[in-house]
């Protein structure tokens, strides 16, 4: 993966990511979910413009923009153009899976990395990692080799523009956060 990958619109990103392995210093698995988030829609953190928490997003393509929810959870972010960004919701534990049960305090890997928060603290992800290339350690992504089925839906945990099919799964996936229902469908890898 190269920067290109990541300079284009965040819904293009967002399918794209899924089936994509993550490591963060040797922890990771497979991206299950995500979520886009473009600049001139009202759910987006840059939709007012830059500010000093958002100034990640208006940088470069392929950097990290992490930030706390709710005063409580860590989120990871793939920046892509300017303003808009993937959030990553939930990925398959594969690798470091004595570390994640250590950080999240629990034995099931069906709970380790299933929503934004959890995986972050799984990964060990904090506002260190905010601004970091994601092309460089502690980072590692690798494209899979098949193109993966990917199941489409509205995004979640939201109270602005609910209505945009921007979140992307993995088909048949047990580790997302939250099941797609309604009118979703399958999109091409």
């Amino acid at each position: 993966m190269d920067q290109r990958f990541f300079d284009r619109g965040a819904v293009d990103v967002a399918r794209d990511l899924i089936g994509v392995e993550l490591d963060v210093a040797g922890v990771g698995g497979i991206i299950v979910e995500t979520e886009a988030y473009e600049p001139d829609e009202p759910a987006s953190h840059s939709f007012r413009g830059p500010t000093p928490r958002t100034a990640v997003m208006f940088g470069p393509p392929a950097l990290a923009y992490v930030y706390r929810s709710y005063g409580i959870h860590w989120c990871l972010n793939f920046v892509c153009r300017p303003g808009s960004a993937v959030l990553i919701r939930a990925m398959q534990p594969v690798r470091g899976l004595d570390e994640m049960e250590r950080r999240r305090g629990l034995a099931d890997p069906l709970l380790f990395c299933s929503g934004p928060g959890r995986l972050c603290q799984a990964l060990g992800v904090g506002i260190e990692h905010n601004g970091l290339s994601l092309l460089q350690a502690p980072f590692e992504l690798r494209l899979p080799d098949v193109p993966p089925l990917v199941v489409v839906g509205r995004r979640i945990g939201i109270s602005k523009a609910v209505d945009l099919p921007w979140r992307f799964g993995l088909s048949g996936s047990l580790h997302i956060s939250k099941k797609f229902t309604g009118k979703g469908g399958l999109a091409p890898a």
